[in-house]
């Protein structure tokens, strides 16, 4: 069977699979009884083709309008342009000067003609009543009117389905259908033959059972899809910094309005259409809204910021001019919305097996209809009645036709795939308590069978609060414990010294320093940048009077594969002086020159240079984060269209950064260990900081390699090949090393490789690895995107935890495969094997409807809800080339269904003398406690499932209070057997 399903079920993938896997088994996937129901998890590839088709088409868009721009802009250079637009009434008795579709016609065509006649940004922030300084007033009712004449920033979702609809695709099922046909036709002749209501027994009996097995499998449904639209809810939380009422402040996305100023960084996602205001060398991604790869540079020549696109450098403010459906990225998004997400492989594999155990089912059910007829139709030769039929031969041969459709009802385990997607959904709420948002479902069964994770240092493995302990400032080295130490180090400082150091600090700087609408200082800015912020403000700087003391001409923002960010700025009293800051090393390689006590620059000599690279050494060591300030004089005039220099500084200091291990790290590190997972640390930092780090963390041993990712880069393949299984470190490693080391773990080793991130460059990584593991405090939207499951708590311990639930669903589903197939042989067998030797079916459609329920809807819920224990995590994972039903699985499925088979063939040959049963009840009392036994069989099948190696079943069985509740419902099902006054005996 396992070859079978890998051929054909085998081809779709954790994510990113081809749509040729995707149609391939769609296409062999057969005997399905309620296609509705059986695919409502799986993608539909014609709203995906659909949203293609809309990139295509934005692109061609966008093409033409910045062709038609250029040429508008040559053409209108010096003109003075008439004004032809007229503002709607209804907008201008709302105080503002242009209406929403002027503006979506101005950013998505990138109109530059009609941004003139508009007066350009400043002219559209007039009309639209905002300031570029002060962001949008709040007060009164001016939010609520902005957001009738301009719309909401929400793009249109399908409507949630009622609880009426799920009844009803319910209903779709083919067999019940014929079932209810059966039922139909049992009616009007049991009536006609025997009179009500005892004619109607048989016929009520069937309708009885239908609807109570689509009201258990709608209401199971239904109670799943709120469980999804409550996952949804979370994945939707994003936030956005804005200027309000001249506050900074964070807002949802989805609250954003026209006129909302709208600050953006590396990694975000852009979240409305609008113009540029300011900012420095902000490269935008468009790929996600067109398709096109090549990055686009945003100027103030060039404004316009379209919805949905990431910033892939750089850093701006937006003035926001059109929201929600009114942008092309709110159009696609509700199309792709109704695409749906992959279906994942474990329920595609279990279609699979759906589809064999159908083909096998229908067989047995067209064998048996035809013995039972069989039978029939030779006790009526023997009698010589063959030719004279009645309403009872015909209420019999109706009541064989149900049977044989019913088997096929039992055979076919819709409920499979389904399952899958029960047991994700529940694992998935569960994690969410966790403080782990899945994105992807697949994400949740592929984390089981993880075999590495390449984990960051920053925040995952350590607290990710960061404080400057040490300085090495003109050749001293400074402890600095709180800030009041700061003072005591500043008047350590000469006069020159303290205010170049400042001066790097707060201009040289992805952060700022704000005031919130509380009244308080509030720093904003990664870890490091507040940290170092913090350090200036420790020494008595003063953001605001250094910002405005100069002017910023050229910001290059920090980069994972340069190691280092720079400004140039302008002096008050003329002239132009560069910053450089980064990793120490690095920066320091830039600098000809140092800073002595004095203030002075003087030649940084060998000496000098061994002296600053034994204090980053020791620094690393202690574990601390080192980084490197220098600057130098531009001597020339520099505008920012030119690059800023690369070498030719003077070093002002290094820093030393303290950021502490996370407590329970290394205890989570262990439990990989015994769980047969490797652990990896890729990060940026230097390798001693990297290797102090590691081994605080269990994760450095003395087998292990620590490696540099420039020297990784020179490495062969052959040499490759022989050092990946020992790197346990890799330090001052790119973006690139990070996703070269994730592509050769899983092709050449064939390891299942989950990887954190939390910056746009890890993008690669994420989308690379099996499961990509975003950090939820400290990532970026962009990584976030691109990742498979937000870690909410940046803790590694949390990934630990997804691991172990990702064991969960993959035991929890192997669990109730183990029982179905179990309850599929047995049912099959025994009304089989009785009609071909007794000529009668012990179990009838009623009962089999009954099993049906039990095994779909109680039968998932009990098992595939069993929550995770520290058991999974000591186990060796499954991998990539585990079977999913296993010899074990086997074992139990076919012992479980002779042990069956035997108890239930005994009562029935033996019964009525084994209970001293006579009389013209006898078959019906015997048929009632065979019914009755079966079920009682699949209890104890079910019990026994919780556990497939251990004996004992029972351990934490009380710890699932759904599993303690299916089996009293079981104690419900109707125990007696319908009368047989018509059954050919």
């Amino acid at each position: 069977m396992e070859t079978y399903l890998n051929q054909n079920f085998g081809g779709v993938l954790p994510k990113n699979s081809s749509e040729d896997a995707l149609q391939r088994w769609r296409k062999v996937c057969g005997v399905v009884k309620n296609p509705k129901r059986r695919f409502r998890f799986t993608a539909n590839l014609s709203k995906r083709w659909e949203a293609a088709a809309m990139k295509r088409s934005n692109q061609e868009k966008l093409r033409v309008a910045v062709l038609v721009s250029k040429a508008a802009l040559q053409f209108i250079q010096g003109l003075t342009l008439p004004s032809e637009y007229t503002v709607p009434e209804e907008v201008k008795a709302a105080g503002f000067q242009i209406c929403a579709e002027e503006l979506g016609s101005i950013v998505e065509g990138h109109d530059i003609k009609k941004l003139k006649i508009h007066g350009g940004v400043d002219g559209i922030a007039n009309k639209l009543s905002t300031s570029a300084t002060n962001g949008l007033p709040t007060s009164g009712e001016s939010l609520k009117i902005r957001q009738e004449i301009y719309g909401i920033n929400k793009f249109t979702e399908s409507v949630a389905r009622s609880f009426f609809v799920y009844v009803w695709e319910a209903l779709q099922d083919m067999t019940l259908m014929i079932l209810g046909s059966c039922a139909f036709f049992s009616l009007i002749v049991g009536i006609l033959t025997e009179g009500w209501p005892k004619g109607a027994h048989d016929g009520l009996g069937i309708v009885a059972s239908i609807f109570l097995v689509v009201f258990v499998t709608s209401t199971s449904d239904y109670r799943q899809s709120l469980q999804f639209k409550d996952l949804d809810k979370e994945k939707k939380k994003i936030s956005i910094q804005v200027t309000r009422n001249g506050f900074r402040q964070k807002i949802s996305i989805y609250d954003l309005l026209p006129g909302d100023i709208v600050h953006l960084a590396i990694g975000d996602q852009v979240p409305a259409d609008g113009l540029f205001l300011s900012g420095f060398s902000l490269l935008i991604n468009e790929s996600s809204l067109t398709g096109e790869s090549e990055p686009v540079f945003v100027t103030a020549e060039n404004p316009f910021l379209l919805s949905g696109t990431k910033v892939q450098d750089g850093s701006c403010k937006m003035l926001i001019t059109t929201v929600g459906m009114r942008t092309q990225w709110g159009k696609l998004m509700a199309t792709l919305s109704e695409g749906g997400d992959d279906e994942t492989p474990l329920q595609v594999k279990l279609n699979g097996v759906a589809t064999i155990i159908g083909k096998i089912g229908l067989f047995f059910a067209v064998v048996t209809f035809a013995v039972l007829a069989q039978s029939l139709i030779l006790h009526k030769l023997r009698d010589g009645t063959f030719l004279a039929w009645n309403g009872d031969d015909a209420m019999l041969l109706l009541d064989y036709f149900a049977i044989a459709v019913t088997i096929v009802v039992v055979a076919v385990p819709e409920g499979l795939p389904l399952a899958v997607t029960l047991s994700l959904a529940f694992a998935m709420k569960k994690m969410m308590s966790d403080k782990a948002l899945v994105r992807h479902l697949a994400a949740c069964e592929t984390m089981g069978s993880a075999t590495t994770i390449c984990s960051d240092k920053t925040g995952t493995l350590t607290t990710n609060h960061m404080t400057v302990v040490k300085a090495c400032i003109c050749g001293d080295i400074m402890e600095f414990s709180g800030p009041g130490d700061g003072s005591s180090m500043r008047s350590q400082l000469s006069e020159n010294v303290s205010n170049i150091l400042l001066e790097s600090i707060f201009n040289n700087t992805g952060g700022e320093i704000v005031t919130n609408q509380h009244g308080k200082t509030e720093i904003l800015g990664t870890p490091t940048e507040t940290a170092i912020l913090e350090f200036g403000l420790s020494l008595g700087g003063n953001f605001k009077e250094e910002r405005e003391g100069v002017q910023l001409v050229k910001v290059e923002p920090f980069n994972s594969a340069k190691k280092r960010m720079g400004v140039v700025i302008r002096l008050p009293q003329g002239g132009y002086r560069a910053h450089c800051k980064g990793a120490s090393e690095i920066v320091l390689a830039s600098c000809n020159k140092v800073l002595d006590s004095a203030g002075n620059a003087v030649p940084l000599d060998e000496d000098g240079a061994g002296l600053l690279m034994g204090t980053i050494e020791n620094f690393a060591n202690e574990a601390l984060r080192t980084l490197c300030l220098a600057y130098m004089e531009v001597e020339d005039e520099f505008s920012a269209n030119q690059q800023i220099p690369t070498d030719g500084y003077t070093c002002i200091g290094i820093v030393g950064i303290k950021d502490p291990v996370r407590p329970g790290v290394r205890e989570s590190v262990a439990v990989c260990r015994s769980a047969g997972i490797v652990v990896r640390m890729v990060t940026g930092d230097n390798i001693n900081t990297a290797k102090a780090i590691a081994r605080e963390c269990g994760i450095l041993t003395e087998d292990g390699i620590a490696i540099e990712g420039p020297e990784f880069r020179e490495k062969s393949l052959g040499e490759m090949m022989e050092l990946i299984p020992r790197i346990q470190v890799m330090a001052r490693s790119s973006p690139l090393d990070k996703h070269t080391l994730v592509k050769h773990l899983r092709t050449l080793f064939n390891e299942v490789v989950a990887v954190t991130g939390d910056g746009t460059n890890d993008a690669p990584a994420l989308h690379e690895a099996d499961i990509g593991l975003a950090m939820g405090i400290a990532g970026t939207e962009v990584a976030k995107e691109s990742a498979d499951v937000i870690i909410l708590d940046d803790n590694f311990s949390t990934i630990v935890t997804v691991c172990k639930w990702g064991r969960s669903v993959y035991i929890n589903i192997q669990k109730f495969v183990q029982f179905q197939l179990t309850v599929n042989v047995v049912a099959l067998i025994v009304n089989f094997s009785s009609a071909c030797f007794t000529g009668t079916a012990p179990l009838t459609a009623v009962q089999l409807l009954w099993v049906n329920m039990i095994m779909d809807t109680l039968g998932a819920l009990a098992l595939a809800t069993e929550p995770p224990n520290d058991d999974l995590m000591k186990r060796t994972p499954v991998g990539r080339k585990g079977n999913f039903i296993s010899n074990v699985m086997w074992r139990n499925i076919f012992g479980q269904s002779f042990y069956q088979f035997l108890v239930l063939w005994y009562l029935q040959t033996e019964g009525k003398h084994l209970f001293g049963l006579e009389g013209p009840s006898s078959d019906l009392t015997l048929n009632t406690l065979i019914f009755n036994t079966f079920v009682f069989c699949q209890l104890f099948n079910e019990i026994s499932s919780r556990e497939m190696e251990k004996i004992d079943v029972f351990e934490g069985i009380l710890n699932n209070y759904v599993f303690v509740g299916v089996p009293l419902r079981h104690r419900h099902l109707p125990i007696h057997h319908r009368p047989v006054s018509r059954r050919f005996r």
